[in-house]
């Protein structure tokens, strides 16, 4: 069995990586690129505050719900 040498090792681990970033590229331009229609934009602050807003708390399970009831 032949070892292979360090510089072919590293051949092949620098063309292992450009393809796999070939590939994300690629996957990130078909599917990433471009909303798929104009109706799909957000105003900026819209999003904003829908991603940095707190949670609302989940109630523990033996805590008393709105209603009256137990969950």
């Amino acid at each position: 069995m032949k070892i292979p040498s360090r510089r072919s090792l590293a051949l092949s681990i620098a063309i292992a990586l450009a393809v796999k970033v070939l590939i994300l590229f690629g996957l990130k331009t078909a599917f990433f690129s471009q909303p798929q229609t104009k109706k799909m934009r957000m105003p900026t602050a819209l999003v904003e505050r829908q991603l940095l807003a707190t949670p609302l708390p989940v109630p523990t399970p033996t805590e008393k719900v709105k209603d009256g009831t137990r969950r």
